[in-house]
């Protein structure tokens, strides 16, 4: 089998990676072996506002611009529904918060994204004496049901190996690359945490962070917001609603853990009054960098091997624009963005 590309891994990188494959008609496989589950616990909200500091996330309108288009896309190529508009609501804790929102949405930057209007609460389950405010262009994308329909349709099209890709089986021949029986003429590694065994790049500073939900039934509750305030509270109909997220970087399995639980639990008992049942738990490593920028670009040795890789917390946004960038990077030759470039890391 000859292709024109190998992609490792099949989470929100790769499948932003595989979408401008498919667009410029390019040849590819992927490999997966489903032992990376940081997409698939992925709360999914796209909000281009940092609401712990209110400011603008890096480049969000950039990569809203390129991210929900490609979203809209994968509804209709896969027959979805992906794409759920809802608003996201910051609870204040204070006057004194409340103020510096209406500081925040004078900026030029964040004006587009911050209602001035300060939303009294009415809802008796939930306590915010000082109301909230409104991040305007917000989202959520059912990561887990994109990823599903998305591994069916390439399972379907015979370009998917539901196998560990074997690192050291990859034999380089200039601008030829072999693997078993296959061969490509690049590799995009996009294998989240477990890029810590890729010979070829775990030098670089990947840290991971495990990070676990919980999935509540509230009847009682009945709110079609997201609710930011100390956790996040996502709607997902009939009365669910995911509660995260936890952050953990000495245990790093992807079990569920009870002290995960009892941490979101006790946020949530401060945020809201009615009763609720725990109907799930999930947990994965989310591959970040300290930096907070992801890592993208080519080996300095072996020109044909590409990393797309640490998207943090916000993948669904800024996955797809950073699939661009390397997919221009490597067929048309235009520079990445100093701060995903890997070469910032260079010794």
């Amino acid at each position: 089998m000859k292709v024109d590309y190998i992609v490792v891994g099949i989470g929100l990188a790769g499948i932003s990676f595989c979408e401008q494959l498919k667009l410029h008609n390019k040849t590819f496989v992927v490999f997966d072996d489903t032992s990376q589950l940081s997409s698939t616990v992925a709360g999914g909200l796209y909000n281009p506002v940092v609401l712990k500091r209110f400011t603008p996330v890096w480049k969000s309108k950039e990569q809203l611009a390129i991210a929900l288009p490609l979203y809209a896309h994968l509804e209709k190529e896969l027959d979805v529904k992906l794409d759920y508009k809802i608003p996201v609501y910051r609870k204040f804790a204070s006057l004194e918060e409340q103020n510096d929102w209406f500081a925040a949405s004078d900026q030029p930057i964040l004006s587009e994204y911050l209602s001035e209007t300060i939303i009294k609460n009415k809802n008796k389950a939930v306590e915010a004496h000082f109301g909230f405010g409104e991040v305007l262009n917000t989202g959520r994308i059912d990561v887990k049901t994109m990823m599903k329909a998305y591994k069916a349709d390439l399972s379907i099209n015979k370009l998917l190996f539901e196998a560990a890709f074997d690192h050291d089986a990859v034999n380089i021949e200039d601008d030829i690359i072999r693997y078993q029986k296959i061969t490509t003429t690049n590799i995009v590694f996009s294998e989240g945490y477990g890029m810590k065994q890729n010979p070829y790049f775990n030098y670089l500073p990947l840290v991971p962070a495990k990070g676990e939900l919980v999935i509540i039934q509230a009847p009682d509750l009945k709110i079609d917001y997201v609710l930011k305030a100390g956790v996040f509270l996502i709607p997902l109909g009939s009365d669910l609603y995911i509660v995260g997220a936890t952050y953990e970087w000495k245990d790093l399995s992807n079990d569920i853990t009870d002290k995960a639980k009892e941490t979101l639990l006790n946020k949530l008992k401060k945020l809201i009054g009615c009763s609720f049942e725990v109907v799930d738990q999930v947990a994965g490593i989310r591959p970040t960098v300290k930096d907070r920028r992801p890592l993208v670009g080519r080996h300095q040795k072996h020109k044909n091997l590409y990393i797309l890789n640490g998207l943090g917390t916000r993948g669904v946004m800024i996955g797809p624009y950073v699939a661009k960038q390397l997919y221009n990077f490597i067929e048309n030759n235009e520079p990445l963005d100093a701060e995903i470039d890997i070469d910032r890391f260079s010794f």
